[in-house]
């Protein structure tokens, strides 16, 4: 069984935002050579996160305003009595999960109709890694 592992590296200008990260994912599956197997797709931050789900504009502002409402920015949190300011940037990253596991049949990325893998950012501003583990053969 063969096992490779890259990180990948994101740095957002807001503090918000939604990255298609299907064509890097695709990439890490064909520099591995794995044609049968899994990888594993994961935030290494709690304030980010990686989903599943359709890449189409208006679904990520809905997104967007719907994390808001769930957790505002400027709502009190006692988290931010510790000098942090991302409270709610911990709840959303919570409400849109950790992780992402998909099958890779004959090399490629086993997914449904309209199924794309995303980096989730809700501190930005700084620098962040996902990691990437494909495991298979």
């Amino acid at each position: 069984m063969k096992s490779y592992r890259e990180e990948l590296w994101f740095e957002t200008k807001t503090r918000r935002a939604y990255i298609n990260i299907t064509p890097q994912i695709e990439a890490l599956i064909h520099k591995s050579g794995v044609r049968e197997g899994l990888v594993l797709v994961n935030a290494m931050h709690i304030t980010a996160s990686v989903y599943i789900n359709d890449d189409e504009p208006g679904l990520l502002r809905d997104y967007d305003d719907f994390l808001e409402r769930l957790a505002p920015h400027e709502a009190r949190y006692r988290h931010n009595d510790t000098g942090e300011d991302n409270g709610d940037a911990h709840l959303k990253r919570q409400v849109m999960g950790r992780e992402v596991l998909v099958a890779i049949t004959e090399g490629r990325l086993d997914f449904g109709p309209w199924e794309q893998i995303f980096y989730g950012e809700f501190d930005g501003r700084r620098r962040k890694r996902v990691l990437v583990k494909i495991i298979g053969e």
